[in-house]
């Protein structure tokens, strides 16, 4: 007998989807059978994405273009998708924005906690709309950081809004566990993607080298010598929203090549 495959016909949303983490979370819930809900900025990337997820295995993908700081279109967004494709079993909330905040007139810092924190608060509360029933659980993951874990110079705008989404997560873990909702984190450390190499460029410039020997630099603080691919962090999606990780909820699970350790 050919077994299912482990999300089929699954409404999960993904934002952020239209390049890096949330393109390969998109991928890899579409060969797990799921019918798709995908948000990003940029409609052009989501349009690719949307035609490889078909590809994959998705029978049904929702496409919209979405700024998640503007809570009312995330609303929407999230309201359209479920009269498409029916209420969500899953939402993994990865859009976000990077790169360093220094002060002075043109700081990022509220730029990057009103996107990377308010953003996702706005998508979290937007998805819990348009759940499903409890009967099954359901599951709301965070694409969180190993910088909410640790602090890096120059990074106080990113670094405080990734550690701000751990707190969400448990505050909103222990406010859903009565309706049968999930919600977890995932802190990835260095994953192969453009927002990584391009914080690689940064340090090769600061160290007048180049962004290849920038990544030799960076590896030497990462045990296992090596950064993820962004199809790893999409397994762990994967798991995380199915019934093998019943027991998980307000957690935050690392997978950064041992960079960081509890």
């Amino acid at each position: 007998m050919t077994q299912s495959p482990r999300h089929q016909d699954q409404h999960i949303a993904v934002t952020g989807a239209g390049s890096g983490i949330g393109r390969a979370v998109a991928l890899r819930l579409a060969e797990d059978g799921a019918r798709l809900s995908l948000f990003a900025r940029r409609l052009p990337l989501l349009k690719e994405t949307a035609e490889l997820a078909r590809a994959a295995g998705a029978s049904e993908v929702f496409i919209s273009a979405c700024d998640i700081t503007d809570r009312k279109r995330v609303v929407d967004v999230f309201v359209r998708g479920a009269q498409a494709l029916g209420p969500l079993q899953a939402l993994v909330a990865n859009a976000g924005i990077g790169g360093r905040n220094d002060p002075g007139s043109d700081d990022r810092f509220d730029a990057l906690v009103s996107t990377n924190l308010t953003g996702s608060y706005n998508t979290l509360r937007a998805a819990q709309r348009v759940l499903a029933e409890p009967a099954e659980p359901r599951h709301l993951i965070v694409i969180s950081s190993i910088l909410g874990r640790i602090g890096v110079a120059g990074y106080t705008g990113y670094c405080a809004s990734k550690a701000g989404l751990l707190g969400l997560v448990r505050a909103l873990a222990m406010e859903l566990a009565s309706e049968n909702v999930q919600v977890n984190a995932i802190c990835p450390g260095w994953v192969d993607t453009d927002m990584a190499w391009e914080g690689l460029r940064g340090l090769g410039d600061a160290l007048g080298i180049s962004a290849e020997e920038a990544k030799k630099v960076a590896m030497r603080d990462v045990p296992l010598g090596r950064m993820s691919h962004p199809s790893e962090i999409a397994a762990m999606v994967s798991w995380l929203v199915s019934g093998d990780a019943r027991g998980i909820t307000g957690q935050a699970l690392d997978i950064n090549n041992g960079a960081f350790m509890l």
